[in-house]
């Protein structure tokens, strides 16, 4: 069994739905909201799945959610709900639906009181893992402790997403995350 993330992408080759996803999104800081947001979304997708599957139905997650959109979701209509419920190209699960739903209001709310999602980010940070967790409980829905760390460490909010002999992990660096600004 693969030790790391990396070690597992490295073995499962060059073809692996994980390539893409390890060597350019995975770690690397993230700072428009939609996009922050989207990476919530498939991290609360993924609970009780496996992260290829999630990988397999990116596109269409994106395309189901008007490209994770925040405006346009914190708007969307029980008969939107219900289209989504019949999506086969997305994740059908109507908790996870609603949860994405209110999570963008929640957003929606944040962006008002500290600008941007990013903002209001950065300021939490930093935080350990625990109030992290409690954090994102008290405003969101559907955010355990596995959801809220590799939200996190696939943002650039906690360190962890490679090992440091990973080629990617310079790469990650200087992109400058916030786990490793000088405190």
């Amino acid at each position: 069994m693969a030790k790391s993330y990396c070690e597992f992408v490295l073995k499962a080759g060059k073809v692996s739905v994980h390539k893409h996803y390890h060597d350019h999104e995975y770690g690397f800081p993230i700072h428009d909201d939609n996009l922050l947001f989207a990476r919530l979304v498939l991290e609360i997708n993924q609970a009780g799945l496996s992260w290829e599957t999630v990988l397999k139905k990116k596109d269409n997650f994106f395309n189901a959610f008007d490209g994770f959109n925040i405006d346009k979701i914190s708007r969307y209509t029980d008969k939107k709900k219900n289209n989504l419920l019949q999506d086969a190209g997305i994740i059908r699960n109507q908790l996870k639906i609603e949860a994405t739903i209110h999570n963008a209001k929640v957003i929606k709310a944040i962006q008002k009181d500290y600008g941007s999602f990013k903002a209001w980010l950065d300021h939490q940070h930093p935080k350990t893992k625990k109030e992290w967790v409690t954090v994102f409980k008290e405003n969101f829905r559907f955010t355990g402790g596995e959801i809220v760390n590799e939200f996190l460490m696939s943002t650039g909010y906690l360190p962890g997403a490679h090992v440091v002999s990973c080629p990617v992990y310079k790469k990650v660096v200087k992109q400058k995350p916030k786990w490793a600004e000088k405190k």
